[in-house]
């Protein structure tokens, strides 16, 4: 049975600006429709999810509301981690029942252990959360909050460090052998690193695609598959001259790479993780929109990174 873990990203699943729970609710009904598909052709699923909007959020609500004590990243990962596995698992769960398929999913709340060396910790350059006004943002910069500025306005950074190893790696794959449709490393995973031999929380948010990588090899999946809001990775992206990807193997991805065509905080490193996981064994790695899920894997639609 091909084994196939499926990286949905955060904001696909809820436009930051604009987005309720209704829609995300929508959108992942979808998703999990095309899924309960893809198990249903004989594939064996993981499923992870950024948590880009979500954290946001959360961020947003505990700064503005001024009564309660602000709860450090980690915390506030794992919270998303809940929000979203229940969200998916019982939308799933759901479809798979109305489609007369016997799987049980299960939500893994899922902590990596990042590269405390990694220079992000010092220079923290990952945006997350919404767009903030500069009296606002004056105000957070003033209480040490790190704070970047673009044509939208004030965003904090937070550190973004290497994901090296995934704590709870045993349990996912011996569930995901006996059948079980699993939801682990949500948001990148909740970033941690061990002091003597023991876990701890450290302030950082991890790229949800690079930990997505690491999760598939680490199972042994043949296919990797990013879904996120756009339906391929392009060459000159935005431009009157853009390209648009089918097939890409990994030395052309890599001089694209070089060449600086993919956004550094966007398409970018959803390429650097398929070009991870294929050069750690991998058969093939996918990168399409949300609702393209299946015709991606047919080959009928998203880029595809191959050897």
């Amino acid at each position: 049975m091909s084994r196939i873990v499926i990286a949905i990203g955060g904001n696909a699943i809820l436009n930051p600006t604009r987005g309720s729970p209704v829609e995300q609710k929508i959108l992942i009904d979808n998703t999990c429709m095309e899924i309960a598909e893809i198990i249903r052709r004989g594939y064996d699923v993981v499923l992870t999810h950024g948590n880009g909007p979500q954290i946001g959020n959360i961020l947003a609500m505990q700064e503005e509301c001024g009564i309660v004590h602000p709860q450090p990243l980690d915390v506030c990962g794992a919270q998303t981690q809940g929000l979203l596995g229940y969200s998916l698992q019982q939308s799933l769960d759901n479809t798979l029942r109305e489609s007369g398929i016997k799987k049980q999913v299960v939500t893994v709340l899922t902590q990596v252990i990042v590269d405390e060396s990694c220079s992000s910790f010092g220079n923290p350059t990952k945006p997350i959360g919404i767009y903030y006004p500069e009296k606002r943002a004056q105000e957070m910069i003033a209480q040490g909050i790190k704070m970047i500025h673009d044509k939208k306005g004030y965003r904090r950074v937070v550190p973004s460090p290497e994901p090296v190893a995934i704590v709870e790696e045993e349990i996912i794959a011996k569930l995901v052998q006996e059948g079980v449709v699993m939801i682990a490393a949500g948001g990148g995973g909740i970033p941690v690193i061990r002091k003597k031999g023991l876990l701890m929380g450290v302030e950082a948010v991890i790229d949800k695609d690079l930990t997505g990588s690491l999760l598939a090899s680490s199972i042994g999946a043949e296919t990797f598959q990013i879904l996120t809001d756009v339906e391929k990775a392009s060459l000159n992206y935005g431009k009157e001259n853009q390209v648009d990807l089918d097939e890409i193997t990994v030395s052309e991805a890599e001089r694209y790479v070089k060449e600086g065509h993919f956004g550094k905080g966007s398409m970018e490193p959803k390429i650097l993780a398929a070009l991870r996981f294929i050069k750690k064994g991998g058969k093939t790695a996918i990168i399409s929109s949300l609702d393209k899920a299946l015709p991606a894997l047919d080959g009928k639609a998203g880029t595809r990174v191959v050897a």
